[in-house]
């Protein structure tokens, strides 16, 4: 009777494949890695490249550098015109120079100096007339001489008001936006002369550079490629008929030829839909079987080179 049971178990396990112990032998899969590719914002003529191939990086750490030389000429322009642009509207919010205005102060002084000799004059002739020392067409023409040096004190007065008044709020108004453009223009022109210059986004190690020196790169051409510092991913496929059994979560022991012992990795990503079993992983046997992609986390530190091949069994 106890052996009924058993073969029961076998015989469905054959007329189903899926059916029975789950499968302990490990799944095959390798190291991937996810490299970052680190580019310039403008093209240009590389003047540096300050790293080698396989060296270690920190974030903020200088990777290369592309030549500057008209950004740093426009940067030079850009500041011109702020400087002109600011010196123009101190210019008219202070009026006139001290020395202009110093000018029209004794230009007033002297028309008032003219009427005083003139109003002195008439009023001598109009003391003489009745003794007719004095006639009445001198005294028309002193009358003319009065009025005119008078006139002449009033525009003095009105040309120094004026020179002393900042500039039309309009005019203030203009020149302040000018100002902003050209401090706007400066900035903009200080980002392009800084992003010739670019420090790497994360710390890691330098897998490959793609340009040498001298050359040319393009805009967003790839200068050079980083393998991030942190976990490492292991990606592998799972059969249909184990996939019902893995959530992620869960945990595997990974082994390969060169690897320590007690590695594991913990299962992140499985795929919902199934594939065929690619290329890099089937033998002749697995070609035509469905399988799920699968992706687990590796801890950084375990010495694993992107691409090297690993095998994962479930545990525990």
């Amino acid at each position: 009777m106890s052996a009924m049971p058993g073969f029961i178990i076998g015989l469905v396990a054959l007329v189903f494949p899926g059916f029975g112990a789950p499968d302990t032998t490990g799944y095959n899969g390798y190291i991937e890695a996810d490299y970052l590719y680190v580019a310039a914002t403008s093209a240009g003529r590389l003047s540096e490249i300050a790293v080698a191939e396989g060296a270690a990086v920190t974030a903020g750490q200088p990777l290369f550098r592309l030549d500057d030389s008209a950004q740093a000429a426009a940067l030079s322009a850009a500041l011109a015109q702020v400087a002109a642009a600011a010196a123009n509207l101190d210019n008219l919010q202070t009026g006139a120079r001290p020395e202009e205005i110093a000018v029209l102060r004794a230009a007033r002084a002297s028309a008032e100096a003219q009427r005083q000799l003139a109003a002195s004059t008439l009023d001598r002739s109009e003391r003489l007339i009745a003794s007719g020392a004095a006639t009445a067409a001198q005294l028309d023409a002193q009358r003319a001489a009065l009025a005119a040096a008078t006139a002449q004190v009033a525009q003095a007065e009105a040309q120094l008001a004026v020179a002393e008044l900042p500039a039309r709020p309009a005019q203030r108004a203009a020149a302040e936006a000018a100002l902003e453009a050209a401090e706007a223009e400066a900035d903009r022109a200080r980002t392009a002369l800084a992003d010739r210059a670019v420090a790497a986004p994360v710390s890691g190690r330098v897998e490959k550079l793609y340009f040498d020196p001298g050359e040319v790169a393009g805009v967003g051409a790839p200068v050079l490629s980083i393998l991030p510092e942190g976990p490492l991913t292991v990606l592998f496929f799972v059969p249909e008929t184990d996939r019902p059994r893995l959530t992620p979560g869960a945990s595997f022991l990974l082994s390969c030829d060169t690897c320590p012992p007690g590695l594991t990795a913990t299962l992140t990503r499985l795929a919902a839909s199934p594939q065929y079993t690619p290329p890099v992983i089937y033998s002749r046997d697995e070609r035509t079987r469905l399988v799920y992609r699968a992706e687990a986390s590796l801890a950084a530190g375990a010495g694993l080179q992107p691409g090297q091949p690993v095998t994962l069994t479930p545990w525990p």
